[in-house]
């Protein structure tokens, strides 16, 4: 199989779940040279917004199953940069060359940004409106749209996982969790929101095993992978403030919350139930694993 944007924080899990059961992986990344030792996985360099590289890549691996992960995911930019319109047309290319090249069946990533976040229940594949806010959430809407047409007429199946809220080490240093960690394990003081949002978190891992879940499964369509469970933000904030010993450090409350954000975002997860899979990470133990790892790489920035 192939796999793209396997050295980013997704990638890099998936790709040692693959390996443990006994897949051979290719992958496609800018960084090739640069990549972890994944110990068997087979390397190639090239850049996906360009076409040439997209077809040499796919032309010489022949791969009977994709993984596509890469995007634009630049920390407080994707949601309304102009690239996330280049991907999509990346994307396209790529599923394209993938069925010329007799791919049978691929596993692309999309996001819970492409729901209706004003429904009244927890989001749903069959019956939640797609309405993204976000030209993020437009833009992997719109590749699910043309990519499940394109597959069906070109005999390739297609499944499309919706990642929730993930978090797990090598995140992206400015998001929510890394960022209070790396704050209070340098002794640091974090405002906040006062945290009564309700948010499905997933650890990285447990995402991982469900996308390798899906990936062997014969699902098609839309697929919800994440816990199934709403998590107050407060008590991710209370968990990390405990686990550090640092919990005086946080200023809940000193950050209003924004009017335009949701008060709960969750998934149902009955379709990645089907192929078998549960995330088994809690949450506590999940935030122990990311401070610890932190802590031992708490001068540099995770790679993703």
């Amino acid at each position: 199989m192939l796999v793209t944007g396997a050295s980013g924080f997704v990638g890099g899990p998936l790709v040692e779940r693959l390996l443990a059961d006994g897949e051979e992986v290719h992958a496609l990344s800018t960084r090739a040279r640069q990549a972890p030792d994944a110990g068997g996985v087979q390397w190639h360099s090239g850049d996906l917004l360009d076409p040439g590289a997209v077809e040499r890549v796919v032309g010489d691996v022949r791969p009977e199953r994709l993984v596509h992960l890469a995007w634009y995911v630049s920390h407080g930019r994707f949601w309304s940069a102009l690239e996330n319109a280049e991907w999509v047309e990346a994307s396209l290319r790529l599923l394209r060359a993938f069925a010329d090249a007799g791919g049978r069946r691929a596993l692309l990533v999309g996001s819970c940004a492409e729901y209706s976040w004003g429904a009244q229940h927890d989001l749903d594949e069959a019956g939640t409106p797609l309405e993204p806010r976000t030209l993020y959430g437009v833009c992997k809407d719109g590749l699910r749209r043309i990519a499940s047409a394109y597959s069906s007429e070109g005999g390739v199946e297609l499944a499309w996982a919706r990642l929730f809220f993930l978090y797990g080490p090598r995140e992206q240093p400015d998001r929510l969790v890394p960022a209070v960690i790396r704050a209070l394990i340098a002794g640091e003081r974090v405002a906040t929101t006062a945290g009564t949002q309700e948010r499905d978190f997933t650890h990285v891992h447990d995402v991982a095993g469900a996308l390798a879940a899906v990936l062997r499964s014969d699902l098609t369509g839309p697929v919800n992978v994440a816990s199934g469970r709403g998590i107050p933000v407060g008590e991710v904030l209370d968990t990390i403030g405990e686990l550090t010993g640092a919990a005086h450090l946080i200023d809940r409350g000193a950050r209003p919350t924004p009017a335009s954000e949701p008060a709960r975002i969750v998934a149902r997860v009955e379709r990645l139930a089907e192929v078998g899979y549960r995330p088994t990470i809690g949450l506590r133990d999940g935030l122990a694993a990311t401070i610890e790892w932190w802590r031992e790489h708490e001068s540099g920035a995770p790679s993703g």
